[in-house]
């Protein structure tokens, strides 16, 4: 059963999503460091789930809908917001008033906290990943008395998997980062994942249970 949920968790975390567009675009503005950060937030929005899950919050907003859907549009709008502001940079981007390479970088850096915090927003605004947790992963979890305790270990290995599959993919872009730098292949990938993540926003906001 452990190696089915293991099994089933690398397809879900590997499968192309907003987690994996809002990390690399993060890592764009933020380096390695802005990727890495990106993916602790949203590790930390699953570890929250976790525990939502353990005391059945979780259950509790898919059962209501009225919550449940404004939990879904509100995710979908911000994951919108991020790709719009991800386009906007690709058609008109900010650049720095200062230094010989002035022309080729956005002003400013995404700081760490902002990564991290657009990380935990996007995870906690994304319906699929509630449904997941409330309804996908107890079926991998023995019954009886050890349930609780061993949901909250296999929902606590999920994010451990998402943060290091996360952060192999900020690795990756950053390690390939004075490329994706140069200002038509940056404006051009800033447009795609900015794209990707306006779509994603308005699927997310669409979906009906």
């Amino acid at each position: 059963m452990f190696l089915a949920f293991l099994a089933v968790s690398f397809v879900v975390i590997v499968a192309p999503g907003p987690d994996t567009a809002i990390t690399i675009r993060n890592t764009l503005f933020g380096g390695r460091s802005g990727g890495v950060f990106t993916a602790l937030g949203i590790a930390g929005g699953q570890a929250i789930r976790v525990i939502a899950t353990s005391i059945g919050i979780v259950a509790l907003l898919i059962a209501s809908e009225p919550l449940f859907l404004t939990v879904q549009y509100a995710g979908g709008a911000y994951l919108v917001y991020l790709g719009v502001q991800a386009v906007r940079e690709a058609i008109r981007p900010r650049v720095a008033t200062k230094g010989r390479h002035a022309a080729e970088g956005p002003a400013e850096r995404l700081a760490p906290f902002t990564a991290f915090r657009q990380g935990l927003i996007s995870d906690l605004g994304n319906p699929e990943i509630a449904i997941f947790f409330a309804s996908l992963l107890p079926q991998f979890v023995p019954p009886g008395a050890e349930a609780i305790p061993a949901l909250m270990v296999r929902g606590l290995i999920f994010a451990a998997i998402t943060f290091a599959w996360l952060a192999l993919n900020a690795a990756v872009v950053a390690r390939i980062g004075d490329a994706l730098r140069r200002p038509f292949v940056r404006r051009s990938v800033e447009a795609v994942t900015g794209t990707l993540l306006i779509g994603l926003g308005l699927r997310i906001a669409a979906e009906r249970r």
